[in-house]
C-alpha cells in the first residue's frame, strides 16, 4: 500500500509537471569596481531585478542546470534539468530527469525539451507517443503558463518575472559557483510582470497570473557584476487540478559559462505527434 502511495505521489507529480494536461546592460558599465557595483545594487535592488533579463539578452548564451522541487501525497520530488539556452532568439535546449521510483528504478526516459516563444516541446514524452516523434504544446494554453508544467522554468521566463518585483531587499555578497555575487531577495507580481514583458512572453506570464493560487511569487536571485543571474530560486503556488489545496513548488534556476554556442533547431511539423496522449493506462488527453 505504502509502494503504490508513493508511486501515484510520483505520477501525481508527473501530471503536474512534465506530463501535462494534454537589451540593455543590468549596470550599465562594466568596467566598475565591485564596491560600486555593491552600492548601487544596495541603492536599487527593485531597478537591479528590473534589468536581469535585458543583462541576459545582453549576454547572449548561456548553460543553465535547474531544479524543480514540490510535496505531494506526502512524498518530496525533484525534477532536474541541464542544457543551453540562447536569450536572444528565446530557445532552449534541457535534457530533463524524473525522479525514481521508491524502489530506485527509473520510471521514465530522460525527456529532451526545447522551449520556444510561446511553445514547449518534448520528446521522449512516453505514454504512446513514439520515440522519434515531438510533443508541441502551446505555453499560452497553460495554467500555470509553463512555468512548472514542464518540469523546469523557462530561464528567460524567470528572469522576466522579476520585472514584476514590487518590493525587493539586498541581502549582500555572496557567491555562487565561485563567482561573487549580490543576493536579493523580494516578491514579484505576475500581472505586473506580463505588462512589463516581450510581446511573445505576454500571454504566458498572464495565464499563470491567472491559473496559480495567488500571482505573488517570493525569489531569492543572484546577480553578478554584470546584471546577469546566476542564481535564481523562485516559489509559486501550483494548483493541480487533481486537488482542492496549492501545491508548493521551488524552482531553482542556476545560469554558467555565458557565451557558449548554442545551436537550436525546432522540429519540422512532420515530427510532431499529432496523436492523443495516454496516462495511467487511458487514452485521455486531459489526465
Amino acid at each position: 500500500m505504502e509502494r503504490r502511495q508513493h508511486t501515484r505521489a510520483g505520477r501525481t507529480v508527473v501530471a503536474m509537471g512534465i506530463v501535462f494536461g494534454l537589451g540593455v546592460c543590468a549596470t550599465g558599465c562594466a568596467g566598475r569596481g565591485a564596491a560600486a557595483e555593491d552600492a548601487g545594487g544596495a541603492a536599487d535592488p527593485v531597478g537591479a531585478l528590473h534589468r536581469a533579463a535585458g543583462a541576459l539578452r545582453e549576454a547572449g548564451t548561456s548553460k543553465a542546470s535547474t531544479a524543480m522541487e514540490m510535496a505531494t501525497g506526502g512524498t518530496r520530488v525533484t525534477i532536474r534539468g541541464r542544457g543551453v539556452y540562447d536569450y536572444r532568439r528565446r530557445l532552449g535546449r534541457l535534457t530533463v530527469v524524473l525522479p525514481d521510483d521508491p524502489a530506485g528504478t527509473p520510471e521514465h526516459r530522460p525527456i529532451t525539451e526545447l522551449l520556444a516563444p510561446g511553445a514547449l516541446y518534448m520528446k521522449n514524452r512516453g505514454a504512446g507517443v513514439p520515440a522519434d516523434k515531438w510533443v508541441r504544446v502551446d505555453t499560452a494554453t497553460l495554467s500555470d503558463g509553463n512555468l512548472v508544467t514542464g518540469g523546469v522554468t523557462d530561464p528567460y521566463a524567470a528572469a522576466e518575472i522579476l520585472r514584476g518585483a514590487r518590493t525587493a531587499t539586498y541581502v549582500g555578497r555572496t557567491e555562487v559557483g565561485g563567482i561573487d555575487v549580490r543576493h536579493y531577495r523580494g516578491t514579484a507580481d505576475l500581472a505586473l510582470a506580463a505588462r512589463g514583458a516581450p510581446a511573445e512572453n505576454r500571454a504566458a506570464l498572464r495565464a499563470a497570473a491567472k491559473g496559480f493560487a495567488t500571482a505573488e511569487v517570493p525569489f531569492d536571485a543572484y546577480l553578478d557584476d554584470e546584471g546577469r543571474i546566476r542564481k535564481l530560486r523562485q516559489s509559486f503556488a501550483f494548483v493541480n487540478g487533481r486537488q482542492k489545496a496549492p501545491v508548493a513548488v521551488a524552482s531553482t534556476t542556476l545560469l554558467y559559462a555565458f557565451g557558449t554556442p548554442v545551436d537550436i533547431t525546432l522540429p519540422q511539423p512532420r515530427d510532431i505527434y499529432a496523436g492523443r496522449i495516454a496516462e495511467d493506462g487511458t487514452d485521455d488527453p486531459a489526465h
